[in-house]
């Protein structure tokens, strides 16, 4: 399991995956303290909301980088296998579902801390 966590964020592209692990990360801690010290007056909610959606956009930038250079590739090679074709979209893909995941948890945590009033 470890290791297709690790290989995931690889094939996602580690310039785009590992800064939104790091994001994800934070999002996770931000959300604890505010559980545990409350937000009275909504920053860390602020905070999260902000990340959460930077982390969904910076994923969504990966994919089209990472498509661009794809489509530079086969244009480059000619004829490619749809095989080919197939495995290169699933790479494009990892990188705003990792993002997606990472707003989600955001946002589920901002609902979260809003209906308890932390």
């Amino acid at each position: 399991m470890n290791f297709l966590i690790i290989n995931l964020l690889n094939d996602g592209g580690p310039t785009f995956t590992y800064p939104m692990l790091i994001m994800f990360l934070i999002v996770i801690a931000l959300i604890i303290k505010a559980f545990l010290k409350g937000d009275a007056e909504g920053k860390t909610k602020k905070l999260i909301s902000h990340i959460s959606l930077f982390a969904l956009v910076w994923g969504f930038l990966g994919q089209l980088i990472g498509l661009i250079g794809a489509f530079d590739s086969i244009q480059a090679a000619g004829d490619v296998a749809p095989s080919v074709l197939a495995a290169g979209l699933k790479i494009a893909l990892l990188s705003p579902t990792f993002g997606m995941v990472i707003f989600l948890v955001g946002r589920a945590g901002i609902i979260l801390l809003s209906v308890l009033k932390k």
